[in-house]
């Protein structure tokens, strides 16, 4: 099945871009895509062969489910391979813009339960929860 694609522009350097989206305490605060959810946990091992598992739950606790994959490539500030636990493989990928500016691409193989457009629409909606984040971050 061919990969979804998504973007954002976010106008921040790529350094703290790459830092917010890495580590832990902050992907708590933004790894959702709507309101009513929220990342209870995030564990983070950002090297290849290490493994990261995000939990993600209705904050009216209905249900929950735990995102995890395995890191296959990383080059610091460029770019980020994975794979989740189910074999589908995601690239993330960090083009810095100008020193004020960074778009995220997002590459993805879809999951076969979910329509193209709701994963679509799923995962943009975390990417952009991720880029009020950033540019509210000081």
């Amino acid at each position: 099945m061919e990969p979804i694609r998504i973007e954002i522009t976010i106008l921040e350097p790529t350094q703290k871009v790459w830092d917010l989206m890495t580590t832990p305490n902050h992907i708590e605060k933004w790894n959702f895509a709507h309101e009513t959810w929220h990342c209870p946990k995030a564990e983070n091992d950002l090297r290849v062969g290490g493994t990261f598992t995000y939990r993600m739950e209705a904050k009216d606790e209905s249900f929950g489910f735990d995102l995890s994959g395995i890191y296959d490539e990383i080059i610091p500030l460029k770019k980020i391979k994975y794979h989740l636990e189910d074999g589908r493989l995601v690239e993330v990928i960090f083009n810095e813009i100008d020193a004020t500016t960074t778009e995220v691409v997002e590459i993805f193989e879809p999951e076969t339960q979910n329509s193209r457009e709701m994963q679509r629409d799923g995962w943009y909606a975390i990417l952009n929860n991720f880029h009020k984040y950033v540019e509210n971050y000081k």
